[in-house]
């Protein structure tokens, strides 16, 4: 159950950027910039070490059932901030379409509606995984139940 993203190596990196949109800009320039910046990377490198991604806008709720640092009820980044999180068979192979000539003219204009400028980290991945199908979310409940004693501590 490590599938997530279909066809990413256990050893593989995801990259995530922080897009906070600067005043005067919208979620449509941040969102018709990027798909120009996604469609070039998905074309010009997905046989050269791209294998997927996403870009996630902040909705503006905040889990207070999932968080620890107080009771929160809206973030001020709603409609603001997006993650550009991609997919990558090694870092080096990350590096490199970052350098080709076709990716840093759309990425430059990325960066021009970025408040934040811009920092993307990489991580190696842990774990991935989907949701189970009602058979196996039943099977995963009732073998639970019977190994009911096993657990942490």
């Amino acid at each position: 159950m490590s599938a997530l993203i279909e066809n990413f190596p256990h050893d593989g990196i995801v990259t995530v950027n922080r897009v906070i949109i600067k005043p005067g800009f919208t979620v449509d320039d941040l969102q018709e910039r990027v798909a120009v910046l996604c469609e070039n990377v998905k074309t010009y490198h997905s046989d050269s070490g791209f294998v997927g991604g996403f870009v996630v806008l902040n909705s503006g709720n905040i889990s207070n059932e999932g968080s620890t640092i107080g009771q929160a009820v809206a973030s001020p980044f709603k409609h603001r901030e997006a993650l550009i999180v991609t997919f990558w068979r090694s870092f080096d192979l990350h590096e490199r379409s970052h350098r080709s000539d076709t990716f840093q003219p759309l990425f430059n204009q990325v960066l021009d509606l970025c408040e934040n400028g811009n920092e993307e980290i990489a991580y190696e991945m842990l774990w991935s995984g989907k949701a189970y199908n009602s058979e196996e979310a039943k099977l995963a409940r009732n073998a639970k139940e019977q190994n009911s004693r096993v657990g942490y501590g």
